[in-house]
C-alpha cells in the first residue's frame, strides 16, 4: 500500500511538493506534521466525518497541506475560484454546508467583505497573514499535536461547476468509507493509467481549485512523486520548469498548447523536454492542428481523456492512438459509453446522440434532485448532456457540447445569469450572450444586445453595458465585447433561436495556430 504517511517514513526529507517559482518546498514529514495538526485543529472544533469546509485561495504552499488535512479528518473539502466576487463565494460556501473557511492574506480584499456576510455559523482562518474577523491558521494549528487524530478516515473533494441556470452546482460524489492511507479503486486507477511512481516529477501548472489539477496531485502524492506547482501560468516558465525539474509528468487545456506554440521557435526550442513521459490534456476540445503540433514538438506523449467533475466514466486515448482516429477522445476506460437519440433508444456507430455512461461513479447534484434526475435515464445511466457519437471501434468523437455552453480556456461558462442581469439594464430590451471564436481561449463570451432605443446603439452604450456587468458578475462571465441588433431571429411562437446568431461568428473560422 502507498500513501503520504508512509512516504513520510520512507523518505522524510524529500519534497512532496515544490512551489514552481520560489522554489519554496514541502517535505513529506512536513507534509506529515502539518496535514496532522490541521486534522486535530478540525477535530478540535467540531468537525466530524462528512463535515463540510471551504478553501478559497491562491496557488500555495499549503493548499495540498489543507487538502490533505481534510482527507484526513474524514471531510468534504470545496475549493473555491479565485476569480468570484463575494456574493458568488457566499453562495458556494451557504450551498455546501461549509463550517470552516480557509483563505489567504493575498484575498483580504474579498475576505474583508466575506467576514461581514458569512454567517456566525462558519469559523473563519486565514494564512500569511490576518485581518479583522479571521484568526491566524498557523498560529492556531501550532499549538495541537502533530500525531494523526484517533479516528481518522478518509475524505474527499466536493467540487462545484456552473449549472445550466448560472448557479454553481455542488458535484457530492460517493464518500469512499476508507480508513486513512487507503486508495479507492478509482485512484488506483488513474495511477495506473498515468504511469506514476516514487520517481515521477508532476508539473501543476492550472489552479488547484480546479478538479483535475487538485486530483492529478492528490494521485501523484499517493504515489509518492513529488508535484512542481507554478504559482500562475505563463507558457515560457513551464518550458523552463519542465527542464529545471526534470519534470515527467503534466497536464494541461488547449489554451495552454495554443500559447507555447505561439512562442518564438528561437525561445521554445531552447528547453530540454526529454524527461517528460506524459502530457495529459482534457476539459475543453482541442483543434486537430494544435495537437498535431503538439505531438510533433513533443513526440506521442500526449495522452487525451473526455471526463467532468462527477466521474461518471472517462475515455481515453494514446497519441500513437489518436494519429489514427484524430479528433477522438478515445474508448471508455471507466464506465461504459452509449450514445442515445432523443427517443431514449441507443444508436448505432456514427450517429450522433447524447453520451451516456453507465457502470461509472455515482454521484448527485447537491441540494438539486431535479438536476440530478436530469442526468440519468430509466436505466440508470448518467450523462454530462454533452453530443457525440462512436465509431465502429468504440472510440469517442465529441460533435457538440451541453446547449449554450461557452468553453474559455477550459472554464465552463454558462450564459443565461449573464443574461439575466443585462436584461435588467434600463437601455437592454433583449439580450443573448453566447461563444464565439477566439485564438487562445477557444472561444470567448459575445454579448448581443437588442437595446431600447436602436439610435443609442454604438462603443458608449457598449462600454456601459460592459461596466454593468463586472458590478455583478465574476469577471470570466462577461462579455469581451457587445454588439447590437435592431431584432433578434425568433421561432413562430417566439423563441429566440440563439444558434443563428452564434453561426454567423464561426462562420469559415479557421484556427490560425
Amino acid at each position: 500500500m502507498s500513501n503520504p504517511r508512509i512516504h513520510a517514513q520512507n523518505h522524510p526529507d524529500k519534497p512532496a511538493f515544490i512551489m514552481a517559482k520560489s522554489g519554496e518546498s514541502v517535505t513529506w514529514r512536513q507534509l506529515e506534521d502539518r496535514a496532522n495538526r490541521g486534522a486535530q485543529f478540525f477535530r478540535d472544533i467540531g468537525l466530524q466525518e462528512k463535515d463540510k469546509i471551504a478553501i478559497m485561495m491562491e496557488n500555495n504552499v499549503h493548499f495540498l497541506e489543507l487538502a490533505h488535512a481534510a482527507i484526513r479528518a474524514g471531510l468534504y473539502f470545496t475549493p473555491i475560484s479565485t476569480h468570484l466576487i463575494p456574493s458568488e463565494i457566499e453562495f458556494i460556501v451557504n450551498n455546501c454546508g461549509a463550517k470552516l473557511f480557509i483563505t489567504s492574506y493575498a484575498k483580504k480584499d474579498v475576505a474583508v467583505d466575506l467576514a461581514d456576510i458569512l454567517t456566525d455559523d462558519v469559523t473563519l482562518t486565514m494564512i500569511g497573514g490576518t485581518i479583522e474577523g479571521f484568526t491566524s491558521y498557523e498560529d492556531t494549528i501550532s499549538g495541537y499535536p502533530s500525531e494523526p487524530i484517533a479516528d481518522e478516515t478518509t475524505g474527499i473533494d466536493m467540487l462545484y461547476s456552473s449549472g445550466t441556470t448560472g448557479r454553481p452546482k455542488g458535484i457530492i460524489p460517493p464518500f469512499p468509507n476508507l480508513p486513512y492511507g487507503e486508495q479507492s479503486d478509482t485512484t488506483k486507477q488513474f495511477i495506473g493509467l498515468w504511469g506514476m511512481d516514487e520517481n515521477s516529477v508532476y508539473l501543476s501548472p492550472a489552479p488547484l481549485y480546479h478538479s483535475a489539477p487538485l486530483r492529478y496531485c492528490n494521485s501523484i502524492l499517493y504515489a509518492g512523486g513529488t508535484c512542481i506547482i507554478m504559482e500562475s501560468f505563463d507558457a515560457l516558465d513551464a518550458l523552463s520548469f519542465i527542464e529545471k525539474y526534470r519534470v515527467t509528468h503534466s497536464q494541461w487545456v488547449p489554451t495552454m498548447f495554443i500559447r507555447m506554440l505561439k512562442l518564438p521557435e528561437e525561445e521554445r526550442n531552447i528547453y530540454d523536454m526529454s524527461s517528460l513521459k506524459n502530457a495529459v490534456h482534457a476539459a475543453a476540445p482541442i483543434p486537430i492542428p494544435v495537437k498535431e503540433k503538439m505531438i510533433e514538438w513533443w513526440g506521442p506523449i500526449l495522452i487525451e481523456y473526455y471526463a467532468g467533475t462527477e466521474q461518471n466514466g472517462l475515455t481515453l486515448i494514446f497519441s500513437e492512438d489518436w494519429l489514427q482516429h484524430k479528433g477522438s477522445v478515445g474508448r471508455a476506460v471507466l464506465g461504459k459509453v452509449h450514445i442515445v437519440g432523443p427517443d431514449g433508444n441507443e444508436l448505432p456507430p456514427g450517429k450522433p446522440g447524447t453520451i451516456y455512461f453507465s457502470g461509472g461513479d455515482r454521484f448527485e447534484y447537491h441540494d438539486d434532485p431535479e438536476k440530478t434526475a436530469k442526468s440519468r435515464n430509466p436505466k440508470g445511466w448518467s450523462t454530462l448532456f454533452d453530443v457525440g457519437y462512436l465509431d465502429d471501434e468504440g472510440y469517442l468523437y465529441l460533435t457538440d457540447r451541453e446547449t449554450n455552453m461557452i468553453i474559455s480556456g477550459g472554464v465552463n461558462i454558462y450564459p443565461q445569469e449573464t443574461e439575466n442581469h443585462l436584461v435588467t439594464h434600463h437601455k437592454v430590451k433583449d439580450v443573448a450572450v453566447f461563444g464565439i471564436p477566439h485564438e487562445e481561449f477557444g472561444e470567448e463570451v459575445k454579448a448581443v444586445v437588442q437595446p431600447v432605443d436602436m439610435s443609442e446603439a454604438g462603443p458608449e452604450l457598449e462600454k456601459e453595458l460592459l461596466d454593468f456587468c463586472k458590478i455583478k458578475l465574476a469577471r470570466i462571465k462577461c462579455p469581451k465585447t457587445v454588439d447590437f441588433i435592431e431584432d433578434f431571429p425568433r421561432t413562430p411562437t417566439g423563441k429566440l433561436m440563439k444558434r443563428f446568431l452564434r453561426d454567423k461568428y464561426w462562420e469559415g473560422y479557421k484556427s490560425k495556430i
